[in-house]
């Protein structure tokens, strides 16, 4: 069966990232980038009579900032509807009372950005299952980070090329347009993993976890430092738009 998820996420590159994760799990996403167009897709699947789920859609992701209406006046709307429909929130609001407050309205769960894209999956999945749907759809993707794309590892592909970027994972030598670039070690390892996994997002977990090999037990500003300091030597080139920001989540290579 079809599983439909309704991604409800304002800012593009989220939403873009999410559905993209979900999809690979398997799963069928539409994107909605504001509560009114999210209440219009949801009023144009309902069943008149609102019988059932009233939304036409097997789970609903949402934000909880959003244009038009709010998320939470989402949830408030499907519940009233009588919509069994699984509700997970992910929003930058951390607080256990906004949790609590969510819960009571209806949510089935919550994730506080940035989250990872893979924990998103499973939970998905749980509340699925929790429905009669089984594990079949995403199970064969769900594994490993959210990040990669498969099961292979920069060394695996030790020269890399992007854009102008060529990369040695052997050598351990950067270039650009031919020309040597100066990066430290972590430097390197960090544009090794982005190209390695060219348009995938990495959380600041993630990045620090495999360019430095050690646990993630640090402040958030060091992944984010030294990617700024990557980013000042690859300016003289106008390369260091290559990595992107991607808000709430972390960074990924964008040629």
């Amino acid at each position: 069966m079809n599983v439909r998820i309704l991604v409800i996420e304002d800012d593009a590159d989220i939403n873009e990232v999410v559905r993209a994760r979900l999809e690979r799990a398997g799963y069928d996403c539409t994107g909605a980038y504001s509560g009114s167009e999210a209440r219009l897709l949801l009023g144009r699947t309902a069943p008149a009579d609102g019988a059932g789920d009233g939304c036409g859609y097997d789970c609903i992701v949402t934000d909880l900032m959003l244009p038009g209406m709010s998320g939470e006046r989402l949830v408030t709307m499907l519940r009233e509807r009588g919509a069994g429909v699984p509700i997970i929130v992910i929003s930058a609001r951390d607080t256990v009372a906004d949790r609590v407050a969510l819960l009571r309205l209806g949510a089935d769960d919550y994730l506080v950005k940035p989250f990872d894209l893979d924990e998103l999956v499973v939970r998905v999945q749980a509340q699925l299952r929790g429905r009669g749907y089984g594990s079949s759809a995403g199970s064969a993707s769900s594994g490993g980070h959210a990040a990669a794309d498969d099961d292979t590892t920069p060394d695996d592909h030790p020269v890399l090329s992007a854009g102008r970027w060529t990369l040695d994972s052997a050598a351990r030598t950067f270039l650009i347009d031919g020309r040597p670039a100066n990066l430290t070690n972590t430097e390197f390892n960090i544009v090794e993993l982005l190209m390695a996994h060219p348009n995938t997002v990495f959380t600041k977990q993630q990045v620090y976890e495999l360019c430095w090999n050690e646990p993630y037990m640090v402040d958030d500003n060091t992944v984010t430092a030294h990617v700024s300091k990557i980013r000042a030597k690859l300016k003289p080139s106008g390369t260091d738009t290559y990595i992107r920001t991607v808000w709430g989540l972390g960074f990924k290579l964008d040629v």
